[in-house]
């Protein structure tokens, strides 16, 4: 079960990654303001996730590579309240207020588990 933890997760964020240059539009739309450069944090994001998920896949870089997707989605944690309380309230972008509540307290914290988790 935990090799197949692992491999999911390695296609999850590939997958993440990779749709950072696929449809960058929709990760621009949730990059706070206050943050310059916005174009370039996205694909930034996109090459780290990319990054990442490559050193999960290689037991000799696995551990430090799920502590990167930890820190990386706790870096993230600021966009999330971003998108719930500018963008959501507004209408045009958010389907579910509640659901963008729940990929915040339910959905970020069992990712950072499932980093944790296939750390060894």
């Amino acid at each position: 079960m935990k090799k197949f933890a692992l491999y999911l997760l390695v296609i999850f964020y590939l997958a993440a990654g990779i749709n950072h240059f696929w449809h960058p539009a929709v990760y621009l739309k949730l990059i706070p303001p206050y943050l310059p450069y916005p174009e370039v944090l996205n694909y930034l994001a996109g090459c780290f996730e990319i990054i990442l998920a490559i050193m999960v896949g290689i037991p000799k870089t696995r551990y430090l590579g799920a502590m990167g997707i930890i820190a990386m989605l706790l870096a993230f944690i600021p966009a999330h309240i971003y998108f719930i309380t500018i963008v959501c309230p507004g209408g045009d972008y958010c389907a579910w207020y509640w659901l963008a509540w729940g990929r915040l307290l339910i959905v970020h914290p069992l990712l950072i588990a499932w980093a944790w988790l296939i750390r060894k």
